[in-house]
């Protein structure tokens, strides 16, 4: 309910969750959006072994990046228990089902703006050092058996590769991402911040989420400020 708020009254309703909450939460918020980025997100499909998903979350939420996007089309994606750490708290996960979600998703993405880039060797493909994520791009990865879907691979702009010296084909998916996520993360943090960083509007929406998933009773103090200002709860 408190997402239709404007930016200004998020910001009151900010005010009125943070005095309930420690300094150090409010320090850990403010230490952990200064590096938040939705430049970059990814997008994980069919990925059904649970200590992948969950490593895929984590690797994410380690990196800053703040939006995933879960295609479910033959498998469900679960989370093993203890595998994500709680990173799964920190982050945005949008969920997509079936082919026609996927199709979706990823317009949706490119309408955004997005450079839908797919992990997987391919011809004429980009390999990952060359790859400079100077406008928004989403990354795809695919499933443990087949990869990423002819679907994606056909919408997206770029295929890009990780580089492999030994005999095997692939990386698993998870090291994968994670791969390609620190190097992400490292060129992001050699551009102008005003490239990647969230808007404050953003920093706000993401405070009060934190926020009120960290308090016991949040729906009373929403509640509460809808009264005071006179908006209908």
């Amino acid at each position: 309910m408190w997402k239709t708020l404007d930016y200004k009254n998020q910001c009151d309703l900010w005010k009125d969750v943070s005095r309930f909450l420690t300094d150090e939460r409010n320090e850990l918020f403010d230490r952990l959006l200064e590096h938040r980025t939705r430049h970059i997100v990814i997008g994980v499909e069919d990925v059904f072994h649970e200590h992948n998903s969950g490593a895929l979350i984590r690797s994410a939420e380690c990196f800053g990046i703040q939006d995933i996007h879960v295609m479910e089309d033959e498998n469900n994606f679960k989370v093993q228990s203890g595998m994500a750490m709680g990173s799964e708290n920190w982050v945005s996960i949008k969920s997509h089902k079936g082919t026609q979600g996927i199709s979706k998703c990823v317009d949706d993405l490119k309408a955004e703006g997005y450079t839908i880039v797919a992990a997987t060797p391919h011809e004429k493909d980009v390999i990952l050092e060359d790859y400079i994520p100077n406008e928004k791009t989403a990354f795809f990865f695919g499933s443990e058996k087949t990869g990423v879907s002819p679907l994606v691979l056909e919408k997206a702009d770029v295929h890009l590769r990780i580089p492999i010296y030994g005999a095997t084909e692939s990386f698993n998916v998870s090291v994968s991402s994670a791969l390609i996520l620190q190097n992400m993360r490292s060129k992001l943090n050699a551009m102008d911040r005003a490239v990647w960083e969230l808007s404050k509007e953003e920093i706000v929406a993401l405070k009060l989420e934190w926020g009120l998933r960290t308090l016991k009773k949040p729906k009373i103090l929403v509640s509460d400020f809808f009264k005071r200002k006179g908006f209908e709860f």
